[in-house]
């Protein structure tokens, strides 16, 4: 979907609160995604994307900025630590799982897509099989009752004389017709569904089969037949079950699997976060050396290699990076210079202040008062926050980030937890079904741990 760099940050700001230079980087580097697919063959394949890193503290918008970005244009993403990748038993080639992630998320994305397209034909031969399973013997799939005596009485279907065989059609024409108005949707069938639980975790020497981009199912085709299991199930899951079977079924996989490489290559995201714990030049000894190791097999998947995965040779060429990271201690300049190379475009989001605060409360779409508003309105209970309510839980988030460690946003999540605790806790019962949260019942509430010394042991 077409995108001006305007319409991306509105709905960013739909969203996330502040960092208006973050949002313009981002804006333009999707734009340009969009620019590179209009130009010829010849000069789209020489226009790489120019990945971005976020310099900012936790919790100011860093990882939600790449994640609605994707999700606006339909892009596969993924969000992976960069610190993993130091973990005792590290190799070198474990990188390229991020990769082979990516390629699984792509595929599950357009599974669904396909999905969707053939629901109607899929929702009308799961009905077929469940017209069988209410009708004993007369498909593979068996019920464990005799719903045939229950609903009509007399003899099981397939039992029937020949003079039987008009009646037959007419009952089976009413059960039809009650399948279609969800009136047996409780009655238990027994159906055979794929035991997903198959050979392809095998490990070989203590590497994953995974890893080495093999399928052992894929490999072996049809030589190991699928493992099947009975469920019993009621009538309304059946007809779940059977319609996503019945999908599967009408997708073409090969389809499915070119689309998802395609997509990967030209449109995927990678955040990879907490980049400037990695950061770290030469050393002969201590962690500095794990670190630089970690960037040295991080550089060709950014600057473009193929990787091998279970759906084929996937290149990452044009796959947009997008790196963060507090930079408290390090600074982007100790990455290795091939790197900082790979990661032209820098940006630095702000931390929040009182004001910033307040917004995030009360302005996205997904505000934290609007969900806690709607969790406690299904016990019937309705919640208000006053203006200086809101101020005040505004101010405490400020006055904790900066006395203490700067968790942005995130603080608000404690703060609200504490706040309401004892409404969650007691709203089933309590008489009242209107409750106005006001500046004295957050002082009420907090009081004794604002007061506190130790605030940081209280307010995390």
């Amino acid at each position: 979907m077409e995108f001006t760099p305007r319409q991306i940050v509105a709905e960013l700001d739909r969203y996330i609160i502040g960092q208006e230079e973050a949002k313009k980087c981002v804006a333009v580097a999707l734009r340009n995604r969009y620019r590179r697919q209009k130009l010829s063959p010849e000069l789209r394949d020489e226009v790489l994307p120019k990945n971005i890193i976020m310099i900012g503290p936790t919790g100011v918008g860093k990882t939600e900025i790449a994640r609605r970005l994707a999700k606006m244009v339909g892009a596969p993403f993924l969000k992976v630590e960069a610190t993993r990748f130091t973990e005792v038993g590290y190799v070198g080639r474990d990188v390229e799982s991020m990769i082979r992630e990516l390629v699984e998320n792509a595929v599950r994305m357009v599974k669904i897509e396909k999905r969707a397209e053939v629901e109607d034909r899929a929702a009308k031969l799961a009905e077929k099989r469940l017209l069988d399973l209410v009708l004993p013997g007369q498909g593979k799939d068996k019920v464990t009752h005799n719903p045939w005596e229950v609903l009509f009485g007399g003899s099981r279907a397939g039992e029937e004389t020949p003079g039987e065989e008009d009646n037959l059609r007419e009952k089976r024409a009413i059960l039809k017709e009650k399948l279609k108005r969800r009136e047996l949707e409780d009655m238990m069938v027994e159906i055979e569904v794929e035991d997903t639980a198959g050979p392809g975790g095998v490990v070989l020497g203590g590497l994953g089969l995974e890893e080495l981009g093999i399928n052992l199912q894929d490999m072996l085709g049809n030589m190991l037949p699928r493992r099947k299991r009975k469920r019993l199930v009621t009538v309304a899951e059946a007809r779940r079950i059977l319609t996503q079977q019945e999908a599967d079924k009408l997708i073409d996989m090969d389809d499915v699997t070119a689309v998802a490489v395609q997509r990967v290559e030209q449109e995927g995201i990678i955040f990879l976060d907490e980049i400037d714990k990695i950061a770290g030049r030469e050393s002969s000894h201590g962690p500095d050396v794990s670190r630089e190791g970690v960037q040295r097999d991080i550089l060709p998947i950014v600057e473009g290699t193929t990787v091998q995965t279970k759906y084929g040779p996937v290149k990452t060429d044009h796959i947009l990076f997008i790196a963060a990271g507090a930079f408290h201690v390090a600074k982007p300049a100790d990455l290795i210079p091939e790197l900082q190379g790979r990661f032209p475009l820098r940006v630095e989001l702000q931390s929040l202040d009182r004001e910033d605060f307040q917004r995030i409360l009360t302005e996205p779409k997904n505000s934290l008062l609007k969900q806690y508003k709607a969790l406690l309105a299904v016990d019937g209970i309705e919640l208000q926050f006053s203006t200086d309510a809101i101020a005040e839980i505004a101010d405490i988030a400020y006055t904790v980030n900066t006395q203490g460690e700067d968790i942005g946003a995130r603080r608000l999540h404690t703060i609200l937890e504490k706040i309401l605790q004892d409404l969650l806790f007691n709203a089933p019962n309590v008489q009242e079904r209107q409750v106005v949260i006001d500046r004295t019942y957050v002082r009420r509430q907090l009081g004794d741990i604002m007061q506190r010394s130790d605030v940081q042991a209280y307010i995390l």
